[in-house]
């Protein structure tokens, strides 16, 4: 994606070319996805001024030659970066100013890349990469809304089943090996926190008896490498009054404050507007309004107290306020929305408070 404005980048940086690398075969590096559709282990050089390429080990390369890239070489038989150095020479590439991803570069890696690329001088190509991958293509886009429908489809079939999960991670299991099921990967390790739970934002299942009260949902897929994220708030049991005031309040904070959403806002107003609408309850508020979403489950914009981010068009992110009780229960609602001059909800599962017997 936007292969030819990262070289721009590049060129107005005085960069020879960027590299980016990915040694572990059960991840992937974002920026590697982002501009070459590959998520597997090798290096991705983006050179200045000539096609890109992909460096992937023997038994990646027929992957990595489907890639979006095309071009890609086998890995020779010599230490990591060895074995770019050389395939970089190959290209007649110069190597004075190399671009990294410092926040995807390890000391480790580092040490090991300086000692190969002893006179390069480096310069940090991370934050142009996320400002960059923060607005969507409408490729991207199409990714993101099919991810979103996935996410909702497997969550109402988790919902319409829940009565028969006994365990929390039953319920999360649920929800993963429908994922597989439908040939995707989860963005994340599903959320269910019930009752006392919930009061943790990332409680991570147990194998205990699911508790009456409040049960935060929380989930998301890829599809096609694009990340998908939604949270429902049900409620297990008999309801009291109290408890659907407090839900019905969120609920309506969530929909206000994505009403207040338009061109050039700035993100931290938004935030703002939530925290003064909880009013007593922004003490039980205790983390960020929302996120980006992308290649990556966590991205730009950041819709904090201190973000320097605004809304912009062909954004897609999450307005997610949460509402937490130590010890007691917790409440979220989480949107993923794309703003086109207007705001368009992605994720489509129902609000409505639906409480389980």
């Amino acid at each position: 994606m936007r292969i030819n404005e990262f070289k721009s980048i590049l060129g107005k940086k005085r960069v020879d070319f960027a590299i980016f690398y990915n040694l572990d075969s059960s991840r992937y590096n974002a920026n590697m996805l982002y501009f070459s559709g590959y998520k597997g282990v090798g290096a991705l050089v983006v050179p200045e001024s000539k096609p890109a390429f992909l460096i992937a080990p023997d038994m990646e390369i027929e992957r990595a030659r489907k890639s979006m890239v095309k071009k890609a070489y086998s890995m020779e038989k010599k230490k990591f970066f060895e074995s770019i150095d050389k395939i970089v020479k190959k290209n007649k590439l110069k190597t004075r100013d190399i671009a990294i991803d410092k926040n995807n570069f390890t000391l480790n890696s580092y040490e090991h890349f300086k000692k190969q690329f002893k006179r390069a001088k480096t310069k940090d190509i991370s934050l142009d990469c996320m400002r960059l991958r923060e607005i969507k293509t409408e490729k991207e886009t199409h990714f993101l809304k099919k991810s979103c429908a996935y996410a909702d489809k497997i969550l109402q079939k988790a919902i319409k089943n829940f009565k028969s999960f006994k365990t929390e991670s039953e319920a999360a299991a649920f929800l993963e090996y429908e994922a597989k099921k439908n040939g995707l990967e989860i963005s994340f390790n599903p959320i269910v926190a019930s009752g006392s739970n919930g009061s943790m934002p990332h409680h991570e299942p147990s194998n205990t008896k699911i508790k009456r009260g409040f049960c935060v949902i929380d989930f998301g897929v890829e599809y096609m490498g694009y990340c998908s994220d939604i949270t429902r708030t049900i409620f297990i049991g008999k309801i009291s009054k109290k408890e659907k005031e407090i839900y019905n309040m969120l609920l309506s904070i969530q929909q206000n404050t994505i009403n207040q959403i338009k061109n050039d806002k700035k993100c931290s107003e938004l935030y703002n507007y939530t925290n003064k609408s909880l009013g007593k309850y922004k003490k039980n508020f205790t983390h960020g309004l929302g996120h980006g979403v992308g290649v990556e489950i966590h991205e730009l914009p950041n819709l904090t107290l201190n973000s320097k981010d605004k809304i912009r068009n062909n954004m897609v992110f999450t307005i997610e306020p949460g509402i937490y009780f130590p010890g007691k229960f917790g409440i979220r609602i989480e949107d993923t929305l794309l703003f086109k001059n207007r705001i368009t909800t992605l994720t489509k599962t129902s609000k409505d408070l639906l409480t389980i017997g």
